[in-house]
């Protein structure tokens, strides 16, 4: 075996670690840059949803022949809660509805005619009663809603506004909003709103008072709620607390109530 000369030897022993032949970088050499690291791209903002609405008919928009509605727009009770607590609920009107005595055609309350959309205004629908804001100066005083189904002592009735309850009647209950106006509501199960609230008693805004059912001192009516507002209105310089529209606000608070059941 030939052996190797020394200065061969030597020249082994002197390589680098990065192996023979190889410069070693000087020590002031600026490192290698690192590529950019991308970032990550923020995901898209999703599209606000579309609000929900609902067919319903313009202030004043009565059933043909049912007499002159009111077409104030007025809001006359701005962010009140809608009174019945859950939604669907349907305006129109109880006499000239399915199973009224006035109704369209051959149907029982209970007809699904009676529980669809659109809303109906009956705000100055015919009666004999006082009304300062119907075109006659007589007229229905309020408002009659359905609720989603056709069954007593079931459908929530809600405050429509923190207050006290000043009166309940043999089919009636009184609120005193904080506002200073008048919620009055009829046809609830009496005995039911009894076991819940009593007179003098505060209530705040949405709390339950009872239940939607079809009672009226002994007489005969269809399951419903019928609301009502009466709030000062000022005309010829006086001011008096009277019957107002409360078809507008209804839609007003009802709209809230389908986008915002949380909030309403």
């Amino acid at each position: 075996m030939k052996r190797l000369a020394l200065p061969a030897l030597l020249l082994l022993a002197a390589c680098s670690p990065s192996g023979c032949g190889q410069t070693p970088p000087p020590a002031d050499a600026p490192a290698t840059p690192t590529p950019p690291v991308a970032e990550a791209e923020a995901p898209p903002t999703p599209p606000a949803p579309e609000p929900v609405t609902w067919p319903h008919e313009p202030p004043g928009a009565l059933y043909p022949g049912s007499g002159a509605g009111a077409t104030d727009v007025t809001l006359w009770a701005p962010g009140m809660r809608f009174p019945i607590e859950a939604a669907p609920a349907f305006a129109n009107s109880q006499v000239y509805g399915y199973g009224g005595y006035q109704a369209p055609g051959p149907g029982g309350q209970c007809d699904s005619r009676n529980y669809a959309y659109p809303w109906r205004d009956n705000f100055c629908e015919s009666r004999s009663w006082t009304n300062g804001m119907c075109p006659s100066g007589k007229g229905h005083q309020g408002q009659d809603i359905r609720p989603s189904t056709c069954v007593k002592k079931v459908h929530a009735v809600v405050a429509a506004e923190s207050g006290t309850v000043t009166s309940i009647g043999s089919y009636t209950v009184f609120i005193q909003g904080a506002s200073g106006r008048i919620y009055r509501y009829l046809h609830m199960d009496m005995p039911g709103v009894r076991a819940l609230i009593h007179e003098g008693q505060a209530v705040t805004r949405g709390q339950k008072i009872g239940t939607v059912s079809a009672d009226f001192g002994g007489n005969a009516t269809t399951i419903h709620l019928h609301f009502e507002i009466k709030a000062p209105v000022t005309s010829g310089g006086s001011t008096a607390v009277i019957f107002v529209p409360v078809y507008t606000s209804l839609v007003d608070s009802y709209g809230r109530l389908l986008n915002s059941p949380g909030e309403a």
